[in-house]
């Protein structure tokens, strides 16, 4: 029987407080920074999902909604959204926790793909993920159309062959 996970099984959070070295001139936090934390976390999320090692394939999407001062205390958190035959999409989620005031600002989000290989870097089968809540079942459904988008960019699929795609501009 084929193994399936649920979302919850990949969760991983990870708490930061912003320093000096990690801002821009503006004492924000740096971009690039912070699309490193998340990759980070989110390759953790892939890893728990697959149970081996992974590697990033892609960054999908990434929002700079807020920025993120220097001393502020960043919290991130992903998870897996759907599992493909070789590869996940992750999604995280960017907060800034002010615990002083007992505020969490949503700041940034990103989708990350990672493929499991390996011990000779060959991708290898992973997990099916089953959706619960209805934002995981959102995020599920919204990464088929995802990969759909990113295989017709890249040439590896027509158009025509677009299954969910195709339901977004049908009557």
């Amino acid at each position: 029987m084929e193994k399936t996970k649920n979302a919850l099984a990949s969760l991983t959070i990870m708490t930061n407080i912003v320093l000096p070295n990690e801002t821009n001139s503006l004492r924000n936090l740096f971009g690039g920074e912070l699309l490193a934390k998340m990759d980070r976390c989110a390759s953790i999320s892939a890893a728990r999902h697959c149970e081996r090692r992974v590697v990033t394939a892609s960054v999908n999407h990434v929002s700079f909604d807020h920025p993120i001062p220097e001393g502020g205390i960043v919290v991130l958190e992903s998870k897996v959204s759907r599992a493909f035959s070789t590869s996940m999409e992750v999604y995280v989620d960017v907060w800034l926790d002010d615990p002083i005031n007992q505020k969490k600002i949503h700041t940034n989000s990103g989708i990350y793909t990672f493929v499991a290989v390996d011990e000779f870097n060959r991708p290898i089968p992973i997990p099916k993920m089953t959706p619960e809540s209805e934002e995981e079942i959102q995020r599920f459904d919204a990464a088929l159309r995802r990969k759909e988008l990113s295989l017709i960019l890249s040439g590896r699929m027509k158009a025509a062959d677009s299954v969910e795609l195709k339901k977004l501009f049908s009557n």
